[in-house]
């Protein structure tokens, strides 16, 4: 079972989210249904039913589509998204041992902060000469590169051989860099 999420932009411009999901503990036939809701770009609230059947989730599940439609929340598009890339410098031409643990250190680090707060998904990751690109699609790209930035700090990854750039959803030749400012030179994933 997959997560629904949905979004809704306020008369003010306040884009808000709602999302919901179905996880069943290990080996066990009950799970938790998780509703998770907030303004995007703040800590967000969760509301969790345990011992949940698989059946019991899926209707509870459509039923919170149905209410977010009612409501005017709906999934986002692709031209609704942009995309964030976080890229590191790396000291070698294919990365090491350490390259690797920061790759995984950090997506992990990303893709929890970044959920809790409806500001975006990790999608993937991958090597170029001496970089790594860690690719993130995100509604509010701005607040993003701002959650980004305040992660990667929390988490102590190193932030001397960092750069983010955004881009449209269909504009990844166009990457404009966003950290750090001014641009020395032009961003390039590969």
């Amino acid at each position: 079972m997959s997560i629904v999420r949905t979004y809704r932009r306020d008369e003010d411009g306040t884009l808000n989210f709602r999302e919901a999901w179905f996880s069943q503990y290990e080996g066990e036939e009950l799970g938790q249904f998780v509703v998770n809701h907030g303004t995007v770009g703040h800590q967000s609230k969760t509301e969790t039913a345990k011992d949940v059947t698989e059946a019991t989730a899926q209707g509870l599940l459509d039923a919170f589509s149905e209410q977010c439609t009612e409501d005017g929340f709906l999934p986002l598009t692709e031209a609704d998204q942009h995309w964030v890339i976080v890229q590191y410098t790396l000291k070698s031409v294919e990365g090491t041992d350490r390259d690797k643990y920061l790759e995984t250190t950090a997506k992990e680090a990303l893709t929890g902060h970044l959920a809790w707060r409806g500001l975006g998904t990790v999608e993937s990751s991958d090597y170029a000469p001496r970089k790594l690109n860690i690719r993130i699609l995100s509604p509010e790209p701005k607040r993003a590169v701002s959650a980004v930035k305040t992660c990667l700090r929390e988490a102590k990854l190193d932030f001397t051989k960092l750069t983010i750039a955004t881009a449209p959803f269909d504009g990844l030749d166009n990457l404009k860099q966003a950290h750090p400012l001014p641009a020395k030179g032009t961003f390039s994933l590969s």
